[in-house]
């Protein structure tokens, strides 16, 4: 059978990284850029329109939870913290995958990729580590404002392309 040879042949296909776009915390979109083929291409003004959509949504399901039937046992004990709420994480569809990471500070990163892409969370968050060495330790960059910093793109594009390429 060549069952082992498709199955490696559609793991490859599967390796592709759309387009990333970064979201300021007031839901302004201050980057974008594609890195591959395959999703149809926006407007300008439809890349800002997602970007406060999406800013909106991801605000909204931060506060969506299960209610807790369980009363919290009164303790001398101090309680830990509770994990903030994160909002929406991911949607998936059959043609793409968007994996959102949020910030502490409130910025989204948001990864279109292939549905079947692995370790997202991974290159996600080499993602923010470009973001932070290249864009916020640059002296030249307000922070909130669209980022056109050379030295980041050319990174972003190094450690993406072979992701592409595989």
């Amino acid at each position: 059978m060549k069952l082992p040879h498709l199955q490696q042949a559609l793991l490859v296909i599967a390796m592709v990284v759309f387009a990333l776009m970064i979201i300021n915390k007031a839901g302004g979109l201050i980057y974008q850029r594609d890195f591959a083929e395959g999703l149809n291409k926006l407007s300008s003004n439809d890349y800002l329109v997602f970007a406060g959509t999406f800013h909106g949504v991801h605000a909204i399901t931060t506060r969506l939870h299960p209610l807790s039937h369980n009363l919290p046992a009164l303790s001398s004990q101090p309680t830990t913290r509770p994990e903030p709420p994160s909002g929406i994480e991911v949607l998936e569809t059959e043609n793409f995958r968007l994996q959102c990471f949020s910030t502490l500070t409130g910025t989204k990163f948001l990864l279109f990729t292939e549905p079947q892409q692995a370790n997202v969370e991974t290159i996600l968050r080499r993602i923010y580590e470009l973001y932070a060495d290249y864009v916020m330790k640059n002296p030249f960059y307000q922070s909130e404002m669209p980022i056109r910093c050379e030295g980041f793109d050319r990174r972003l594009v190094g450690y993406l392309r072979p992701l592409n390429s595989r």
